[in-house]
Parts: structure tokens; sequence; C-alpha cells
């Protein structure tokens, strides 16, 4: 984490997006480690204690989702592996809930079109009736910090 650009913000301050874990996040994110995603906020997310540690925990359960489906879309036969959408449903529907607080946005990102990626996700999901796993790893969601450049704060490729 030490090679991403920004610094971490002193107790008092509330400039969260310069921070190399919140950064990390997004960067573990984009490139499909989802566990490491999950680990490296998780890190942030024991530290706070005011009103982000539920939009970091929101964050942190859409990240243990993906890893769900990322799973089970590489061993779909697999005994253990093959049963994680319900899980994974399970994880997004916490995660909309923890993230709703924050919408429209937070710490430079786009909360409300990231909860509305989710809900597409585990609404694929539930209309299969688990049986089709939406992800793979050529149409995975890419996340980015909104920056006051950027124009398209969230990719939605990968949500049909």
């Amino acid at each position: 984490m030490a090679e991403l650009e920004g610094e971490a913000p002193g107790e008092a301050s509330t400039d969260i997006s310069r921070h190399p874990f919140y950064r990390g996040f997004f960067s573990c994110w984009n490139e499909q480690h989802y566990y490491e995603a999950h680990d490296v906020l998780e890190q942030l997310w024991l530290k706070t204690k005011n009103e982000d540690a539920n939009y970091f925990k929101g964050l942190i359960q859409a990240a243990g989702a993906f890893v769900h489906l990322q799973k089970q879309f590489q061993h779909p036969s697999h005994a253990k592996h093959g049963r994680r959408l319900q899980p994974a449903v399970r994880l997004f529907q916490l995660a909309q809930g923890n993230l709703a607080p924050f919408v429209p946005l937070r710490h430079s990102f786009d909360v409300a079109g990231f909860r509305d990626l989710l809900g597409k996700y585990g609404e694929r999901i539930l209309a299969s009736e688990f049986r089709t796993n939406p992800w793979s790893p050529s149409s995975a969601p890419k996340l980015q910090l909104i920056s006051k450049r950027a124009s398209q704060p969230l990719s939605e490729r990968g949500v049909r």
C-alpha cells in the first residue's frame, strides 16, 4: 500500500479519499483482487469510530460478495465454491443497507451508482434462482474515485 498515491490523513482530517488503505481498496478491486480489497479496507474500518465505519463495512461486504462470485465462477462444480451465489446475494443486500445513508457521494465515490450496480448483480442471481453467476473476469466492474475532471464515476461494464 505504500506504493499508492496519497497520504494518510491526520486524526482530525476527513479527507479519507487520500488515505492509502482507502485508495488500495479501489486498486485491489480493479485488479479483481476482491479478498485483498476487503482485507486492506478492513485495516481502516477497524480503526474508525465515526459514521464512516458503516460506509467502510458496506464496501467490505460488497468485496466479500464479489469474492463469492469469483470463486463460484472459477469452480462452479466444487462442493463448496459451487454454492456461493446465495451468500453473495446476502452480502449484496447487507452492503446496500450499510451504504444507503451515504448516497449519493461519499469520500469521492459514487455510492448511489455502486448501490445500483450491487442491486443489478443481486437481481440477476435471484432471477436465475441462484443458477447463473453474472460475474466474469472479462466483464468485471471497475470502480473509480471521482476527480474534478471525471465525468463517469463508475464503470458499469459487466452489468447487463
